[in-house]
């Protein structure tokens, strides 16, 4: 009697234990982008959700072209990033099962307080690099099919302006994060385009400036997509969907809204 006794606590024990365990190892993986992670708004939101949910998010932050590709191979559970027609091309064949809304901001176009292009203080994004263009000025690009590499490209489209063909001269492409790229337009007086989040996040401006802001077509939506699990029977649907619909929902979009740096608000939330 003792030793069945003894045995039955220990398979009592063992299911206890396990249970603990797979609470202890459940998350899941958002394939994101950089702004989202080097402003802080994720370590401001994340936290919450987490100890609602008992799920762990874990982030992998990169450009969001690499974030759609390491989702489309099943590397995550969940995308949020900022390049809506990316986005929508992702849901579209397959990989994604519904993109939303999740909240805004705008790009900037940042550049020295010498202003070689003599840019500083217009409101329309084309016409100011169509003039960097013409006055062949220093300009940092991203270069890396992230959200802000995606949109920076359209304006050089919408001007005219072949980028491929000035790449190495007044275009320099630095193939890496908006940190990175803001360093380089720093050190060589150079313009560039970032999300004004990681814009006011950034610490070392030297004498960059903001130069154009305010037009419409520098407009940043964000979407949050599940990852389709027909595609990649690995995805965990059941807490990548209580993650989103927490982010969409009013506890999530309240957290957006009250992360703030310097007193200024970095992100606006618009889910519907």
């Amino acid at each position: 009697m003792f030793e069945t006794w003894i045995k039955a606590c220990a398979v009592a024990l063992a299911i206890v234990g396990a249970g603990t365990a797979l609470a202890a190892e459940e998350f899941i993986v958002v394939q994101s982008t950089t702004s989202t992670q080097n402003s802080g708004l994720l370590d401001h939101i994340l936290p919450a959700f987490e100890a609602e949910s008992g799920i762990e998010v874990r982030v992998v932050a990169v450009g969001t072209g690499q974030a759609i590709k390491n989702a489309t191979n099943g590397d995550g559970d969940v995308l949020l990033v900022h390049a809506k027609a990316a986005e929508e091309k992702f849901v579209a064949e397959g990989w994604g099962v519904q993109r939303f809304d999740v909240m805004y901001n705008d790009f900037v176009l940042v550049g020295p307080a010498a202003d070689q292009a003599g840019i500083k203080g217009g409101a329309d994004v084309v016409a100011a690099m169509t003039v960097i263009a013409k006055a062949q000025a220093p300009f940092a690009s991203r270069g890396d099919d992230s959200g802000t590499h995606k949109a920076e490209l359209r304006h050089w489209t919408s001007a005219g302006v072949d980028v491929a063909a000035a790449s190495g001269g007044w275009y320099r492409e630095t193939g890496s994060g908006m940190g990175a790229t803001l360093n380089l337009a720093a050190g060589m007086g150079a313009y560039a385009l970032t999300d004004r989040a990681t814009w006011i996040a950034f610490a070392n401006k030297g004498d960059l400036e903001i130069m154009v802001e305010g037009d419409t077509r520098l407009f940043n939506q964000y979407g949050v997509i599940l990852v389709n699990p027909e595609k990649h029977p690995g995805v965990k649907a059941k807490a990548g969907q209580m993650f989103i619909d927490w982010l969409i929902g009013s506890d999530g979009q309240a957290a957006i809204a009250s992360f703030t740096l310097d007193g200024q608000q970095l992100f606006f939330p618009n889910a519907r």
